[in-house]
């Protein structure tokens, strides 16, 4: 393959442009707020997920209380009629009597015995509670956080992507500059070694660092100006230039 050595010294700048591009391009990826946000989403679903948890266990806990204080409330109004009916003197057998009161000594203590059952229902519930307000503050702090790391994220990728299509803009004016079979050639070699082109320079490519041997770079001196050159050890395209030593 045959290109102007004008043409071939643009590769250069090329390559050096698709350089910025990809350090733009792994700066896009591994931004640091890309991983607080996920750490932060992924948490804040877990979140999302005890707070349900927790609204049950608490809601479950107010159901029972209800049903707990219900109880309580029967066996008191039973208890209250049977003393009523203790105190009017209405039962007059003496085995009546004694039943009747044994029945409202049996159902002061039922009535005790739900009472503490309450208390310790209320005590759960307490506890549950406080949970889902714990929980929901932390998740209430979380999204917080979440929603002003996506807005430094947003922030940073705005001005990333600006770089980004400054730096594609020069590379269409450069690539305007190239014949097509050498810039077909170079985005090949490029994605093949993320490098299309490296410069000659003090008889070592600049690609991979390899000083050429003396036979090689007699070769590059009998070749042609117009000839496109490729590194025996890497393969990309060598660009001479005054810097080459030859």
């Amino acid at each position: 393959m045959k290109a102007a050595p004008e043409a071939q010294k643009r590769l250069l700048e090329l390559a050096e442009l698709d350089a910025v591009l990809d350090r733009l391009a792994h700066r896009r990826r591994t931004l640091p707020e890309l991983a607080e946000i996920d750490e932060r989403s992924a948490k804040l679903a877990r979140l999302a997920t005890e707070v349900i948890a927790a609204e049950t266990e608490a809601g479950d806990l107010a159901r029972e209380q209800t049903k707990a204080e219900s109880d309580v409330d029967a066996v008191r109004v039973r208890a209250e009629r049977d003393q009523k009916r203790l105190d009017s003197g209405q039962v007059s057998s003496a085995k009546d009597l004694s039943n009747l009161q044994s029945e409202i000594v049996s159902l002061q203590r039922r009535q005790g015995d739900l009472e503490d059952v309450v208390l310790e229902i209320m005590e759960r519930r307490e506890a549950a509670d406080a949970e889902v307000a714990r929980l929901s503050a932390e998740r209430t702090e979380i999204g917080a956080g979440l929603s002003t790391l996506e807005e430094k994220r947003d922030v940073s990728l705005a001005a990333l992507d600006k770089e980004s299509e400054d730096a594609k803009g020069k590379r269409g004016g450069i690539t305007a500059d190239i014949p097509a079979d050498l810039l077909a050639l170079y985005e090949k070699l490029r994605g093949q070694y993320g490098v299309g082109a490296a410069m000659l320079h003090g008889g070592r490519c600049q690609g991979c660092k390899v000083s050429l041997s003396i036979a090689d770079l007699n070769r590059i001196r009998a070749a042609a100006h117009d000839e496109v050159l490729r590194c025996e050890e890497c393969r990309r395209i060598l660009v001479r230039t005054p810097e080459s030593g030859l």
